[in-house]
């Protein structure tokens, strides 16, 4: 089973004007709300492939049920830890730019964090956890490392889609994948990566620490897989750029997506490019139709 990890879920509330008036009266011509999270997105878009997961991570309050209800009225399976607090809302307002407000979040209490640490101890070897996104302040900033340690030792695959400074602590505990984009790769080793060849050089020095697989994003560029000794680069297919934001937890859906209906590595791989793509190129997360249409698109190079 894929297990997905949000430490910090939201409700995204988006507000769309025509335009925006700083403080004045400002009224919306079209509203919507949705769970929000990198988790919770990788979760949404397995679901979208037909391939099941389970969200874990904290809620609590209105909107810990919002997000509960939603999840599963898209049977996605839920089981977050309650908390005493409510889980935030992050509000979107698009006009002629867009403005956000995020939310800080419920406090986490200790034994929150030990039931939801109780959960991920409880997975095996057939099992693989998705860590995305950042850690809650109320949270220790050592609580991926001490959830990769433990899967390290019962054999739980680990997937880490985070900040540098969640990533970097890990990398010797050989997480199953991470995925950086080109800017994040060249943050880790404090240089700009713009070329394919710069990204392949920085991606084996992440394989180096004993990182199974390193999945690179960038952009109109393409994507690179490292795995084992091979170097597979993803095109990318024609469209128009609605949205960035989900892609990249479109891509790692897909890639999973793929190895759990058996599927190669390299299959895998196309699969998981046509989902950040049609994310892209999508007003919120991909159709399955947008995938299946982009993945007939997509050459796949072994280099």
């Amino acid at each position: 089973m894929i297990y997905t990890l949000t430490l910090n879920p939201s409700v995204d509330y988006i507000m769309e004007l025509d335009s925006f008036q700083k403080g004045g009266l400002n009224r919306s011509s079209m509203e919507s709300a949705f769970p929000g999270g990198k988790g919770i997105n990788v979760s949404r878009v397995l679901n979208i492939l037909n391939v099941s997961s389970v969200a874990l991570g904290f809620a609590g309050g209105f909107t810990g049920e919002y997000i509960k209800q939603f999840l599963g009225k898209d049977d996605v399976r839920t089981d977050f830890v309650e908390v005493e607090e409510a889980s935030r809302i992050n509000v979107k307002v698009k006009a002629d730019d867009e403005t956000e407000i995020n939310g800080r979040g419920p406090s986490i209490a200790e034994e929150h964090i030990g039931q939801l640490f109780d959960r991920i101890s409880s997975l095996t070897g057939d099992d693989i956890v998705v860590l995305a996104g950042s850690i809650p302040g109320s949270v220790p900033k050592t609580f991926y490392q001490e959830i990769t340690a433990q899967c390290q030792i019962q054999g739980t695959r680990v997937v880490i889609d985070a900040e540098k400074n969640l990533i970097q602590p890990v990398l010797d505990l050989k997480p199953f994948l991470i995925k950086p984009n080109h800017h994040e790769l060249g943050e880790m080793f404090d240089t700009e990566i713009d070329t394919i060849e710069e990204a392949v050089h920085y991606g084996k020095k992440l394989k180096v620490y004993g990182v199974e697989n390193v999945m690179v994003s960038m952009a109109e560029k393409g994507a690179l897989l490292l795995n084992g000794d091979e170097v597979y680069y993803s095109s990318v297919p024609e469209g128009e750029l609605k949205s960035s934001v989900g892609a990249g937890d479109s891509t790692v859906a897909g890639f999973l997506a793929g190895l759990s209906r058996g599927w190669s590595v390299e299959e895998s791989f196309r699969l998981g490019t046509s989902a950040g793509s049609a994310t892209a190129y999508s007003i919120g997360l991909c159709s399955k139709d947008k995938v299946e249409s982009l993945f007939e698109e997509i050459q796949i190079t072994k280099l």
